[in-house]
This record gives structure tokens, sequence and C-alpha cells, in this order.
């Protein structure tokens, strides 16, 4: 993950404010927290401690700051590792869902599909040709 200002770190999503983690400390804490758990399951209020702010507020000031909920960007953050994955080596799509930290398949090639407009099979077979 690159911290350049304004990349977006996110497939199709010209709506997220990268520079924002880099200008403000309580969501750079809060990044460096999700990075680290991405594979688990992360609860906004767990973000919210490590950004040092109360639950409710982070996730107002996430959304106004970031452009995004934190839910979505949190799931973005995951499609984004997943597709990396999918590029470097061969996976079932089941077991790339759970290392991503998605829990289930279901959600997993919801979240695929909404942020890369296609299936995560159809993206594997694209960078993955048998």
């Amino acid at each position: 993950m690159g911290r350049g200002p304004a990349r977006s770190i996110l497939p199709n999503s010209e709506d997220v404010n990268e520079a924002a983690f880099a200008y403000y400390a309580p969501l750079e804490r809060a990044r460096q927290y999700v990075e680290r758990t991405l594979p688990r399951a992360i609860a906004l209020g767990d973000a919210a401690r490590a950004a040092g702010l109360e639950r409710t507020y982070f996730s107002s000031y996430f959304h106004a700051k970031v452009g995004l909920r934190f839910s979505q960007w949190v799931a973005g953050l995951r499609i984004q590792r997943s597709m990396a994955i999918l590029r470097s080596r061969d996976e079932t799509i089941t077991e790339l869902a759970l290392a991503v930290g998605f829990q289930d398949l279901r959600s997993f090639e919801r979240a695929f599909r909404r942020w890369t407009a296609m299936t995560p099979r159809a993206y594997k077979k694209l960078v993955r040709p048998c």
C-alpha cells in the first residue's frame, strides 16, 4: 500500500481521498490498525480506538474525510488484496475470501463484483489463464 498523494487505494474509486490518511493522524492510525488486522474481523469500535476517537464520531469523521464509509473502505482493501493474491498465486476462491477477511464466499463475491464489475472467477481467468 503506497502512501502517495491522493492515490486511490480501491479499484474503480475516484471518490476516495487517499491524502486524508497522511494528513489526519487519527486516520493514519486507523489505517495502520486495519492493515495489520485485515484478514480478521475488524469492528468499527476497534478501529475507532486505534484512531483515538469515539466510535460514532470516528464513523462520521472517516466518511467526511475519506469519502467512503469505513466498512466500504475495508471491503475495498480486502478486494485489492485479493486481486494481488490472484495475480501472484493460484488459490481457490473460497480460500482467497477467507484469507483476506471475508466471513463467507457469498459476501466476498458480492463485494468483488461491486468493486471490479466482474466475478472473482472471471478475474482469476483473466490474470491466470490456464
